[in-house]
């Protein structure tokens, strides 16, 4: 009966410090991996930024009366939605033909996100987004 007190003994006393070690090894892994959820919430949260700019500058260029104007007012939407996203510069591109009433005014809007950098990661990201809206056969023309 006294051995097996001293064997439990022996043995709890080869174990001590190995939490610690686990810890240690374990802590590195834990943070890296809710870095990388982080980075990629980040991505996802620029991809919604990025596609609702695209729809916010579709709409504003396609209330417009003329192709200038419209271009004008896409540009300031998307650069308003995005200023607290984009390292950089905003870029909006009118993809569709023409500006005739009853046609589209597609556009494309692309920036490099900011949301990985603050992570530590400077890997450069750009993302792009494209919408489309009506243009109204009813507005007045120019």
């Amino acid at each position: 009966m006294v051995r097996a007190r001293e064997r439990i003994r022996v043995r709890a006393a080869d174990d001590r410090g190995l939490s610690t070690i686990e810890v240690v090894i374990l802590a590195p892994v834990v943070i890296l991996f809710l870095l990388v959820v982080v980075a990629f919430g980040q991505l996802v949260d620029g991809r919604g930024a990025v596609d609702g700019a695209a729809r916010d500058a579709a709409r504003a260029g396609s209330i417009q009366k003329d192709r200038g104007i419209a271009m004008a007012e896409a540009r300031k939407a998307a650069a308003a939605d995005l200023a607290d996203v984009c390292a950089g510069p905003v870029t909006v591109n009118k993809i569709s033909d023409g500006f005739e009433p009853g046609g589209f005014f597609t556009v494309e809007v692309s920036c490099e996100i900011r949301g990985l950098g603050m992570l530590g990661l400077d890997i450069p990201t750009t993302l792009t987004g494209r919408s489309t809206s009506p243009l109204d056969p009813f507005r007045r023309a120019a």
